[in-house]
Order: C-alpha cells, then structure tokens, then sequence
C-alpha cells in the first residue's frame, strides 16, 4: 500500500518518538545515578555491558535532532523525561539544569511548530529509589505523582498531551518475572507487587495532573498478539493465560476496574493486602488510549508452575530483534481497545522495526514495508469505526536498545555511535515525500 495524508481523516498526526535514557546521554547534566546504570554494570547483564551514559548525546544535539523531525514532517514529537535527571535523588530538590534542559526542548519543539508528546517515566528509575524497593514499594505512586508535579510545574503549559509511564508490562513482569530489564528480578512476589504499583502509580499521576489543571492524559500500554502454537485446548489456554497477563492485566484494570481471572490465577497470592481497594485510582478517568504494538507470539503449553507455558518460533518473517512481523495484531488490537474504552480516542503511540541494513546502513526497504503494512491496517480499523486520531513511529534515532546494546537499529536515522553523525535512511525520505504529498496546500 502506498498511503498519503490525505487517506487518513483530518487532524490525524504522525510523529516519531524516543526515550530519554536511550538517546540523550546520562552522564552529564547534573542526572543521578539510576538502576539501568547498575543493571549494565552487572556482568551479563547488558550486550558489551553498554549503558546509557553517552547514548546519541541528544542533550547536546537535540536542535539538530528537531531538524530531522522538521524535515520527516511530523506533526507530534513523542519524548519521555528523565526522572533522575529532574530530581537525582528521586524526591527532594530538582537539579536546574534538568528542568532547563526540557524546558528548551519543549520550545524548541513548539518554535518548529511540533507538538510535544511527553511520557513521564520510560524505565530509568532513580537508584536511590530502587534502594528503597522501586516499583515492589507502594510509596512510589506519590514519588511519581510529587515528580510528575515537578516536571509538568516547568513545562506542562506547552505538553500537547502527557502520559505517566511508558508500557506497565516492562515495568512490571519483564523487569521482575523474566528479569531482562532492570533491577533484573526473577520473583513472582516482587512481579505481582509491581504491576499493581505501577498501575497505581499511573493513577495517582493522572490525578495529580488533573489538580494542576492539565489536560489531554493518557495511557500508553503495549500489546503482544498471543496465538496458540496448535489447535489442542492445552496450547489454546496458554495462549489466553499469556494474553492475560500480558495484554489484558493493564487496560482492564485502567478500564474496567479489575484483573483478569486467568492473571489472577498465578499473581494473587502475591498481590499486596488491600489491592481491591486502589481501583477507584488506578481507573481514573483518561482523554486518550495509546497503543505499543510490534509483533505476535506462539505460545506453547510448558510443564512446570504457573503461567505453565513457552514462547515457540513462528514461521513469519521477522524484524532484526527476532519478531514476526504481524500487522493484522495491530488492526484486532485496535478493535479491543476500542470496544474496552468506547468514544475514546486511540493513537498508536509506538511501531517500527528494528532492521540491519548493512553496508552504509542507510538501504531499509523492509522498514517502509513494514509501517505500510501497520499503516494499511490502521487506515482498516478506521474505516470500521475505530476512533484512531494518530501514529507514532518508533523510533527517530537509533538508539540504546537496554539490554541489547547498540545493536539492534530501530531508527529512521542511523547513528554512528563512535562519531555520533545523524545520517537519514531510505526510509525517512521515503516516509517525508508520502507525508508532504498528501498535505494540504
């Protein structure tokens, strides 16, 4: 499919986005310490053990980065802030000149005439946080509310639209059950307890920006299509059991104010007393539904305790990272949010691939191919009746990809990590000529 602006209804935006400690640079700034710098120091850990500490150097260069977003004609730029950049210590005094530093990047945004999309938390936690138990403390739904005041105090009159925390999933199970992010837990106490904080945490923000008079609050959560590797009733349940803890735990409870039964089979025992009792806060009322959607799994069923099940390789072609590559996913995700939250607006909030392009690293036809096909399937859901207002391409930059290093290129622009030039791939022209020749004159 060959797509315009002009096939998508009027005000849907396109944008690009990143995340604060994958491509600004954490070691300069005045930014504390935070878990991924520990997680990466921790051998095994992280591909070459490379951290975030020089990343794109962003901090420095994020007027020509703009540049590049000016260029792609994008309408929305979706960035995250660095918590432990704005209060090192995670509470107490704001470092200046992490205030300053988002302050002109949101003017820079505005001056290019961008709309600044801002997600609050995308996984750097402050170590002196982490110490005191991170996302497993039930203190950290007011450290994040107190952080959100701070940061959106200096820049949340100019926030086209704002969201507490980037993809809960990560967050909760990924960082705590299978241990590949940081702190790099392998405990289904520590899991259950952070994936009822971090909601918490996510409703406690909401309503503390609402107090501040800022609108245009949503949630950002990613899905994952699970289909049975076979026909058997034992494949089929292990699919629904990893659809529940995976997809439906977050939106459910945002939304309908409660855990899936197949979710709370393995997670309840483990729940902290009382967490009946924060669904008043956790479903506190949102103005948009993002969506994070890359791929599908086959899952298998597995001996074993619960979730009893195992991801199997499927036949689908696949991204740089390993994962098929599934539009179709997009387009039923799309339709449960849609009948979950009814009359809310839905912007897919991240898609992309990651993808070796070799030589130069500039020839990416697969990642053109790749958005086509999402976008074919978001231009689907609309025609049906899906209130989808926008989409966000993952990612501007290449970037630190967290435990995998600076492998695996997700980027419209290649980054050289020993120079740090910004070099446009294929796509990106590819992507600006499609945008600009659907734009109204």
């Amino acid at each position: 499919m060959t797509w315009t602006r002009s096939d998508f209804p009027a005000g849907f935006v396109f944008g690009a986005a990143t995340s604060a400690y994958q491509i600004e640079g954490h070691a300069f700034g005045g930014a504390g310490p935070t878990h991924w710098d520990s997680f990466a120091a921790t051998p095994g850990n992280v591909v070459r053990a490379e951290t975030g500490a020089l990343a794109c150097d962003h901090y420095h260069r994020w007027p020509q980065d703009l540049d590049l977003l000016l260029e792609l004609g994008l309408d929305v730029y979706r960035f995250s802030t660095s918590w432990a950049r704005v209060m090192p210590e995670g509470t107490g005094a704001p470092n200046p000149k992490g205030l300053d530093f988002y302050d002109r990047l949101v003017d820079g945004l505005l001056e290019r005439g961008l709309k600044p999309a801002v997600t609050l938390y995308h996984w750097e936690l402050p170590q002196p946080l982490a110490d005191l138990g991170g996302w497993r403390n039930r203190d950290i739904a007011g450290w994040l509310a107190d952080y959100a005041q701070v940061i959106m105090g200096r820049i949340g009159d100019r926030a086209w639209s704002v969201a507490p925390i980037n993809e809960p999933w990560c967050v909760g199970w990924l960082s705590h059950f299978w241990g590949q992010h940081a702190p790099g837990m392998r405990d289904i106490r520590a899991t259950a307890r952070a994936m009822h904080h971090v909601l918490l945490a996510h409703g406690r923000t909401i309503q503390a920006l609402r107090a501040m008079g800022i609108g245009n609050l949503g949630g950002v959560f990613n899905m994952e299509w699970a289909d049975p590797v076979d026909s058997t009733p034992c494949a089929q349940a292990a699919a629904s059991r990893y659809d529940a803890f995976y997809n439906r735990f977050f939106m459910e409870a945002v939304f309908k104010g409660a855990y899936p039964a197949e979710a709370l089979e393995g997670l309840e025992p483990h729940l902290p007393r009382g967490w009946q009792d924060d669904f008043p806060t956790i479903r506190a009322p949102l103005d948009w539904l993002g969506l994070n959607y890359y791929t599908r799994k086959l899952i298998a069923p597995a001996s074993g305790p619960w979730p009893a099940l195992a991801e199997v390789e499927g036949p689908l072609v696949k991204t740089q990272m390993g994962w098929e590559i599934f539009p179709e996913g997009l387009y039923r995700f799309l339709h449960r949010a849609a009948a979950l939250a009814p009359g809310l607006p839905i912007i897919v909030t991240e898609n992309g691939m990651a993808h070796d392009s070799g030589g130069d690293g500039l020839h990416d036809p697969a990642r053109l191919a790749y958005v086509d096909a999402h976008l074919a399937q978001c231009l689907r859901a609309i025609a049906e009746g899906v209130d989808l207002r926008g989409y966000i391409l993952w990612s501007l930059l290449d970037n630190y990809e967290w435990s995998l290093g600076y492998e695996k290129r997700f980027g419209l622009v290649h980054v050289d990590f020993d120079t740090l030039e910004r070099r446009p791939k294929e796509s990106f022209y590819a992507l600006a000529a499609r945008l600009r020749r659907g734009q109204a004159a």
